[in-house]
């Protein structure tokens, strides 16, 4: 197993990574009947692609000699109703003004992120906008 999760009441949940016993929890969120105190599931599943794009890009930027460290992630939620899902994902990744690349890397790095895991394993019905900001 992964992980572990305990419905607390009150739309909470709290949710136990088991090999490193790391918590988190979620609300519902406030346009759900939620308090809106904690990631919701759907801000999980975004926050989720965010951080795999640029985990991947950062695997792939070791093995090519590039630091990304200090590399921001901002990522947005757009909800769809009838039925609720996760309609669209704005990605904007920024990288510091003091990361100097060729062309050929940026391409490389950016089609890594374009292809992470979670973007994968989401429905494709899901717009995903990534914008690459190279400073």
């Amino acid at each position: 197993m992964t992980a572990t999760i305990q419905y607390q009441g009150n739309l909470r949940c709290s949710a136990l990574h088991l090999k490193s016993n790391s918590q988190i929890e979620t609300d519902a969120p406030t346009d759900n009947r939620g308090k809106g105190e904690r990631f919701s599931p759907t801000d999980l599943v975004c926050t989720a692609l965010a951080t795999c794009m640029i985990t991947t890009m950062a695997l792939k930027a070791t093995d090519m000699g590039i630091e990304l460290k200090d590399t921001t992630v901002a990522v947005k939620k757009h909800m769809a109703g009838d039925p609720r899902r996760i309609a669209k994902i704005d990605v904007e990744l920024t990288f510091p003004a003091t990361l100097k690349l060729e062309d050929k890397d940026k391409i490389i790095l950016q089609r890594v992120g374009d292809n992470c895991p979670v973007i994968k394993s989401l429905h494709p019905d899901v717009m995903i906008n990534a914008r690459y900001n190279w400073l």
